[in-house]
């Protein structure tokens, strides 16, 4: 749910690429361009969607703006300054305010901690928190999350995977984070507990203002708990617009594609699912003009001659095509 309207990200240009290394001697044979150009802004109680193929760069963007992968070239700002070149002293004061859940639920748990270790480290880096005032603090993020602080003293092999994200997401929170990003945080679990989790995102969102940057490839969960949605392919942003425009009136091919693979839960009822040709492109070898026309049933001449600019086709609805927004 939105509750403020001022804006604490901007992300200007951003762009991530990665080496290709060959031969003996690691000559550079190419780039991989993992993040190609993308911008957005993100305000304050907001959650912003973030969608797209497997490999189209929503995690790396993601990652990127926390620091824990250098960009190549863009601007991050946080609250007006730019972090994207700060010192570490600097940056151990950002990680406070800016925190991560990340997609594997066990994975991201170090299985040789307790959870009350795991959770309670923030709170000793930060200086926020040291011996019994440490544990209660823990405890009561524990009680939180939904879970019982019994089980302070346990270790992540002893429990669930919905149980693991409970306490992925009680780390985050250790810090009182202002902004943080839900890399695919649901898409390891059941769907009866992926609702759960959801549930909570939103009701810890409220009581604590937060700002999410919700990274994921179902639509179907983007739409229950975005405001807006950003979606992404081979590296750069097509189409960002408030979730009710982008659901009725998707504006991008590409868009329309990924709209029309959400299930229908009525077993009665068909969608006419659109289906792409080929596969995605290399990032490596992106295509020239419009980097989806290999795949587009839409294509025109101009298409992969001429990228087309990301500009707002009107109710800040912005897409990146050469179609008419009447197209069908």
């Amino acid at each position: 749910m939105l509750i403020e309207t001022h804006e604490i990200l901007r992300v200007n240009d951003l762009k991530k690429y990665f080496p290709i290394h060959r031969g003996l001697f690691k000559t550079n044979a190419g780039e991989v361009k993992a993040v190609d150009g993308v911008s957005f802004t993100l305000k304050s109680g907001e959650t912003l969607g973030l969608v797209g193929e497997s490999g189209c760069g929503k995690t790396t963007t993601g990652r990127v703006i926390l620091r824990l992968l250098e960009a190549t070239s863009g601007e991050i700002l946080y609250q007006n300054t730019d972090i994207s070149h700060l010192g570490a002293k600097e940056l151990q004061r950002l990680r406070r305010e800016m925190q991560i859940i990340f997609q594997d639920p066990y994975g991201s748990l170090n299985p040789r901690m307790s959870v009350g270790s795991i959770i309670g480290e923030a709170l000793k880096i930060h200086g926020l928190a040291r011996g019994h005032e440490l544990e209660q603090k823990v405890k009561k993020l524990l009680r939180t999350v939904g879970l019982s602080d019994t089980y302070y003293h346990r270790f992540p092999h002893e429990f669930s995977g919905g149980q693991r994200q409970r306490i992925g997401i009680a780390r985050a929170l250790a810090s009182e984070p202002r902004i943080i990003v839900c890399d695919e945080p649901v898409s390891a679990l059941d769907v009866s507990i992926q609702a759960q989790i959801i549930n909570l995102l939103e009701d810890l969102q409220d009581e604590f203002s937060l700002t999410y940057l919700f990274i994921a490839h179902d639509l179907s969960v983007v739409k229950h708990i975005s405001d807006r949605i950003a979606v992404m392919y081979l590296g750069q942003i097509v189409e960002l617009a408030d979730k009710k425009q982008l659901y009725e009136n998707p504006l991008h091919p590409y868009t329309r594609a990924l709209l029309s693979a959400i299930p229908i839960p009525d077993p009665k009822l068909k969608r006419n699912q659109i289906l792409l040709s080929g596969d995605v492109p290399s990032p490596a070898r992106p295509p020239s003009g419009c980097r989806f026309h290999p795949r587009c049933w839409k294509k025109m001449d101009i298409c992969s001659e001429v990228v087309p600019n990301f500009i707002d086709r009107g109710g800040h609805h912005f897409a990146a095509c050469h179609l008419p927004n009447d197209w069908s």
